[in-house]
Order: C-alpha cells, then sequence, then structure tokens
C-alpha cells in the first residue's frame, strides 16, 4: 500500500512491535498479502473508534470487505479472545501484579439497539429498548470476561452466565465487589460453581437515603471501563446482529486500550 497520513487511532510502531507476535501469520504457500495485518488492525480501531459503518471506512485504509472478513475470521476461531487475554496479562505484569487476577468487579449496563435485529429486550428499570452488556473486570479496570444478553434479562441471571467461566478459568479469584441487584441467590450458586475453591462475593451498598451520583468503594473501578469503552463511538449503540459479535468488538475495544496503556508503561 502506498504511504498515507495516519489516523489518532493507528498503531505507533512501538505499539505494534508489542502486539505483532500474536497476529496471526498468513498461511505458508499461498499468495504474498496484499494488506499488512497492521493496516487491517488499524482499520478495525478506526471503525471503532469513529463509530463509522463497515462501508465507510476511508479508501486509504484496506477494503472494508478484507477488514471484515479478518474481524469475522478472527472472533470466529478466538483470536481476539487470545490477544485480548495475552494483553491483560502482559498489562498486570507490567504494573508489577501477577497475571492472573484474585479479585473482580461485576457490573452490568443497558444500551440500545438498532433496526438491524437479533436479541433484544427492555430494561424496566432503566427504560432501555435493547441489550445488556454484563462485565467483570480486574481491580485495574481490566475486562476478564463479558457476555451480551437481551436487556430484559436480569443482573442475577446474567451475572450466571457471565461467572460460568469461573469454572474453567482465573483459578486465583477469590472475591468479587458488586452492587445490590446481585444479592441473594447469586451468592449460593457462586458457593457452589467451586466448591474446591470458594469464590465470596461482597456486596457494596449505598447509603441509606443518598440520591444521585456516589463513588462507591470498588464499584467505581468497573465504572470506569464503562467510561473507556464509551470513548468508542462504534459501542454507544448495539449496532450488531449477533450478541457474539459485541462481545468481540467490545474486547477489541479494550485490546486498542491494553495495547496503548502497555507502550506507556514498557520503553521502546
Amino acid at each position: 500500500m502506498a504511504p498515507r497520513l495516519p489516523y489518532p487511532t493507528d498503531l505507533t510502531d512501538h505499539e505494534w512491535n508489542l502486539i505483532q507476535h500474536l497476529v496471526p501469520h498468513a498461511k505458508p504457500g499461498g499468495r504474498p498479502e496484499d494488506y499488512p495485518k497492521r493496516e487491517i488492525l488499524n482499520a478495525i480501531f478506526y471503525l471503532l473508534r469513529s463509530g463509522c459503518s463497515w462501508r465507510m471506512l476511508p479508501h486509504d485504509l484496506p477494503p472494508w470487505r478484507i477488514v471484515y472478513y479478518y474481524f469475522w475470521t478472527w472472533r470466529r476461531d478466538g483470536t481476539w479472545q487470545l490477544i485480548h487475554d495475552l494483553l491483560r496479562g502482559d498489562v498486570r505484569a507490567a504494573a508489577g501484579k501477577r497475571r492472573q487476577p484474585s479479585a473482580g468487579i461485576i457490573d452490568s449496563q443497558s444500551v440500545k439497539t438498532t433496526e438491524k435485529g437479533g436479541v433484544r429486550g427492555v430494561d424496566t428499570h432503566k427504560q432501555v429498548k435493547g441489550r445488556k452488556r454484563h462485565i467483570l473486570v480486574d481491580t485495574l479496570g481490566l475486562l476478564l470476561a463479558v457476555v451480551v444478553t437481551a436487556a430484559s434479562v436480569q443482573d442475577r441471571d446474567g451475572a450466571s452466565q457471565l461467572l460460568a467461566i469461573l469454572r474453567v478459568k482465573f483459578s486465583r479469584l477469590r472475591l468479587i465487589w458488586a452492587d445490590q441487584a446481585y444479592a441473594g441467590d447469586l451468592m449460593a450458586w457462586l458457593w457452589a460453581l467451586r466448591p474446591w475453591r470458594t469464590i465470596r462475593l461482597a456486596i457494596v451498598k449505598r447509603p441509606a437515603g443518598t440520591k444521585g451520583f456516589l463513588l462507591l468503594p470498588k464499584r467505581w473501578m468497573v465504572e470506569r471501563t464503562f467510561a473507556w469503552l464509551s470513548r468508542y463511538r462504534r459501542l454507544s449503540k448495539d449496532y450488531e446482529y449477533l450478541t457474539q459479535t459485541s462481545e468481540a468488538m467490545i474486547r477489541v475495544a479494550m485490546i486498542h486500550l491494553m495495547v496503548r496503556r502497555l507502550a506507556r508503561m514498557v520503553p521502546s
């Protein structure tokens, strides 16, 4: 490709050096790649941050069909999940923490959907028709797990889907902070999830009589993660037909955030 002017979302040389070993290489024996993987990532990051549609990617980036093909393929084969998890471990290690967390925070966010279709519902509490993002983050605000459901799914039910991953991952996790919406049956379910290694659910309650926004201990960490994600305009609504695609979009946004953070933490 001919040289082009950079976009603010482009990977710098240092950032690319930190992530390129995680990006799948071309299969041997085929024809040479027409577009470098770095440019494919730049195009996907541009789409996420700007909020444009696939067909509206700028002409100086790779063709949208090729970019979409890689995004779709890497979602299906688990590449995005792999890159995300390895980068999270790198960021935690650079921050002086162990690669796997011992504590996390859980919360949900309801967002509107579009005419695209797919799973949707109504969150009667927040008066939002669309979908609900259930996330588990560590104390740095880094994503551990995400599940997207219809907005009508209760927080406790969504948490059961989200935390089912703890049967096979995050063996060091011992404590999860949550708000009052997660109290009740979820506590007993969580105790039974891993009887050989107990996980404790700590409910952070609002002081009685308070109204409006209030900074609660530990709970602000997951709210900060939602604020980071809100910088990516493609996530301002759920534009995807499949919830699995919505989850992949969130992981890719976190990949972009983490590689930039890691570049600031690790000397070039």
